[in-house]
């Protein structure tokens, strides 16, 4: 069996395991609340966590470049309650023209 279709098949499995370890374990209880809460926090944390490494990420280093202004243009169209369409053209604007100016 080729590697790459060995580690696939492992990924896999253990993403079943993890996702059928919360209902086994919790039997139809509901979680605590304090848990509950943490729980809600962590795909807004996650998602954070990705674009600001994939946006200010570098090789050990801080890279500060056309990605940032294309970053907060999009939370501005965000924060001014724009379609989802329009804030991903506001900021492939905004990304091409700081790359064209830089």
């Amino acid at each position: 069996m080729n590697t790459v279709w060995l580690v696939v098949l492992v990924v896999g499995v253990a993403t079943v395991a993890l996702k059928a370890t919360g209902p086994v374990l919790l039997g139809g209880r509901m979680l605590p609340e304090a848990v509950a809460g943490m729980v809600e926090l962590l795909a807004p944390v996650l998602l954070t966590a990705l674009v600001v490494t994939q946006t200010v990420g570098g090789d050990n280093e801080l890279a500060l470049d056309a990605r940032l202004a294309g970053v907060g243009a999009g939370a501005v169209a965000i924060a001014a309650r724009a379609p989802l369409p329009a804030v991903v053209v506001v900021a492939a604007a905004a990304t091409a023209v700081a790359r064209a100016v830089l």
